[in-house]
């Protein structure tokens, strides 16, 4: 049993977003936390289930637009600003703080802290007792992921995605393209070679990798609410036995990766923290798919599997999660 003197306090900033509900839902069953505040500057005041009815008996804590000192703070504000957030409120040091944002993807510096980029399967040692965690992007996750055991072995150079996305790795915010009558049975692409990850997920590859890389990437939006599936294709003569070893040896020790000999499909993962991974081969053609849950893998799953690493807990500790296979 869990002292309650181990307890940790902890807080979100942007609580009324599909992130920050999300991680209600797992630290509301979290064995070594504790939630002190739910901060929401549009919505300060409303009781928390009223916004998400799925909460009732879960959560019934009022939203506040006062933050309060916590061990351990989440940010789940819109990409940019986290930054102003953090000029704005004074943050103890010793505050363990996890960005689910991008401000600090790419460059972690920001006044006394370093944010450690919170991708667990490349970067566990640099994420135990750190005090700054920078949470990768979703499309960013699920592509690394499926690429990162090539990379480490010199084996990119071209590289071409495709990756669809449910609507709610748009956020709550309504826009045309999320709207149900555009979205249902619908299926579009989006950002072509521009996506805003590609920059993230280069760095990290190219960190690995002895060659240079390029990555195609081509984002589609999918007529369904959650969930991210991506096919990487390159070329390389290694045999597809190999690969897959190659694979299973990397992810050896990851409690949330799994490498599958047979086809893959996005209910696997839904409503989980895995990743799983399968590789097809054909001539000198190897495409890896991926699929993650983007609002767990993809986001607040994988902030709460950095927490666990950051505070030395079990790294599965409320994560232990069932697809929704029907």
């Amino acid at each position: 049993m869990i002292n309650q003197k181990e307890i940790k306090t902890t807080g979100i900033i942007g609580a009324n977003g599909y992130t920050g509900s999300e991680l209600i839902r797992l630290l509301a069953f979290h064995p070594n936390v504790s939630l002190r505040f739910l901060y929401s500057r549009s919505n300060s005041g409303v009781k928390i289930s009223d916004l998400y009815p799925d909460l009732a008996t879960v959560c019934e804590m009022i939203l506040t637009d006062q933050p309060q000192e916590v061990d351990i703070l989440f940010l789940c504000l819109p990409h940019k600003e986290s930054q102003n957030w953090l000029t704005q409120n004074a943050v103890k040091d010793s505050t363990l703080v996890i960005d689910l944002g991008n401000d600090f993807r790419l460059d972690g510096n920001f006044g006394n802290r370093n944010f450690i980029y919170g991708l667990p399967e490349i970067n566990k040692k640099q994420l135990s007792g750190a005090k700054s965690i920078a949470n990768p992007g979703c499309f960013a996750t699920a592509i690394q992921l499926a690429l990162l055991p090539l990379a480490q072995k010199g084996l990119l150079n071209e590289v071409y995605t495709t990756g669809i996305t449910g609507s709610t790795g748009a956020g709550q915010s309504l826009q045309a393209t999320t709207h149900f009558t555009w979205r249902n049975d619908n299926i579009s692409a989006y950002k072509t070679l521009t996506h805003q990850h590609v920059d993230e997920i280069l760095q990290q590859l190219v960190s690995f990798n002895a060659n240079e890389i390029s990555l195609n990437f081509v984002p589609w939006r999918g007529d369904f609410a959650r969930g991210i599936f991506t096919s990487s294709t390159v070329k390389t003569d290694v045999e597809l036995s190999d690969i897959e070893q190659l694979f299973r040896d990397f992810y050896a020790d990851e409690p949330f990766v799994k490498v599958s000999e047979k086809a893959i499909d996005l209910k696997q993962v839904v409503n989980t923290n895995r990743c799983v991974i399968h590789i097809e081969k054909s001539g000198n053609l190897a495409v890896i798919h991926s699929a993650i849950d983007n609002l767990l893998k993809g986001a607040s799953g994988q902030a709460v599997q950095n927490m666990n690493i950051a505070m030395d807990w079990e790294e599965n500790s409320g994560l232990n999660l069932k697809p929704i296979a029907f």
